[in-house]
């Protein structure tokens, strides 16, 4: 007689026990659908105050300037009748872009480029290559030195400058007359360097911090192999350690011709004394010499637009510059 067929015992997985009632639940995977909508709200969550702000103070205000764009007031009865507002379409954008001071502003500005950005940049790659270099001792007293010229407000530190620059109260001038030099700091071709001077002062330091954070993050052993292969400290800086640092020169590039095109506060205290620079030396300075002086609030508001366009255009040209440089 055949066996009968049995059916094989199985033991059944043991059962995770429950946690008691009030205790601690075990975590959730990172894989677990429940824990990354979890993360996903707290990433939003935190995010919220940021667009909040950017939306307050960037956004808002940028489609505010351009429905002020659209706008002119006239007066009416040879200024006796007040004035309206009226819809003047492009008519705004056609009389900055025809400016004569307007388009004259960011030839300024060019030439300020052309002196600025390699002093400044130039100086805070020298001082971080320094400050990295084998031979330097009290790093971080250099560090804070160089730095604590940025952590001087903009108005104050041109204020400081605007008394060195000026005879008879400054002891840099006194200096100058001792030695037989005359140079005159708000002369009509000498105030574009005062005004160069008071920028890279405050701004070299900022930007050495940034290049020598970059140059602590090249890898020690390809040094080493450099120092191995015979490299001396100056060959190992100019073709090891700054294409390594590529990327981050040109980000500090870009910042730098942004915020370039947006002066303000330096050359406005230094026209205080050069008069020959005007009230409309900058694109800023002439943005807001319509708005608060000329009362031209739609010129203004037009004039602001392009400037924010060029500002993008001329960032779009210093990324595309700077990922040739960095692919080379």
């Amino acid at each position: 007689m055949a066996a009968p067929l049995t059916r094989p015992v199985t033991t059944p997985p043991p059962r995770r026990a429950a946690p008691p009632s009030g205790g601690p639940v075990a975590p959730k995977s990172p894989g677990d659908p429940g824990a990354r909508r979890g993360q996903r709200r707290a990433v939003a969550l935190f995010m919220v105050p940021f667009f909040a702000l950017f939306t307050a103070v960037t956004v808002l205000p940028m489609f505010y300037a351009a429905w002020m764009s659209l706008f002119r007031e006239e007066s009416s009865g040879l200024g006796f009748g007040g004035t309206e507002r009226v819809f003047a379409g492009f008519g705004n954008f056609t009389e900055a872009l025809g400016n004569e001071a307007f388009l004259r502003s960011f030839g300024h500005i060019a030439f300020y480029c052309v002196l600025y950005i390699p002093a400044m940049v130039g100086g805070a790659l020298i001082l971080a290559l320094l400050v990295d270099s084998a031979m330097a001792r009290a790093r971080r007293f250099f560090q804070i030195a160089y730095f604590l010229p940025h952590a001087v407000p903009g108005l104050i530190a041109s204020l400081i400058w605007l008394y060195l620059y000026t005879p008879g109260l400054s002891p840099v001038t006194d200096g100058l007359d001792a030695l037989g030099a005359n140079w005159n700091f708000f002369g009509q071709d000498e105030a574009i360097y005062s005004v160069v001077n008071i920028s890279a002062w405050q701004w070299t330091g900022y930007n050495m911090i940034i290049f020598y954070a970059g140059l602590q993050a090249v890898p020690r052993e390809v040094l080493e192999a450099a120092t191995v292969d015979g490299s001396g400290a100056l060959r190992t800086a100019l073709q090891v350690k700054l294409p390594m640092i590529r990327p981050t020169v040109v980000l500090t590039l870009l910042f730098t011709c942004v915020g370039a095109i947006q002066l303000f506060d330096a050359p406005k205290l230094v026209q205080l004394r050069a008069n020959t620079m005007g009230e409309d030396w900058s694109p800023t300075m002439f943005i807001y010499t319509a708005a608060f002086k000329g009362h031209d609030y739609g010129l203004a508001a037009a004039s602001s637009l392009i400037l924010a366009l060029v500002a993008g255009l001329l960032s779009f040209v210093v990324t595309k510059l700077g990922n040739r440089w960095k692919a080379s």
